[in-house]
């Protein structure tokens, strides 16, 4: 069975950095993109970040361009997000999630989720 299990959340302060790690297992890894999405409170959806399949690609939202890293290690089937220049509108609870082909889609249809590890940003 399918699992990804996000890590690494917690407190940080405005211009602060976290690193988030998404173990996944149950699936060949290497064979799929990856993607970041994140859940403020009362708020929808919003994609985050992907990488592809062999970590050659990467795509991030505008409003975290150039603050936040995607990268994966094939040989440990882990995900990361590497979270620098922290903005308190960056709180949110973040989420792992598989896309369905080797390919980065944005649209929020992916097929596996994880359940996500909360990310707070304030002073």
């Amino acid at each position: 069975q399918v699992q990804l299990v996000e890590s690494g959340g917690g407190l940080a302060q405005p211009g602060g950095s976290l690193r988030l790690s998404c173990a996944a297992s149950g699936f060949t890894f290497s064979s799929y993109a990856m993607n970041w999405a994140r859940q403020a409170p009362g708020k929808g959806l919003e994609w985050v970040s992907g990488i592809s399949s062999d970590g050659s690609d990467t795509n991030s939202a505008d409003s975290v361009k150039g603050r936040f890293t995607i990268s994966r290690d094939n040989a440990k089937n882990t995900v990361y997000l590497q979270m620098n220049s922290l903005k308190p509108e960056d709180t949110a609870r973040y989420y792992c999630a598989k896309d369905r082909g080797p390919y980065v889609t944005t649209r929020l249809l992916y097929d596996y989720w994880g359940q996500g590890t909360q990310v707070t940003v304030s002073s």
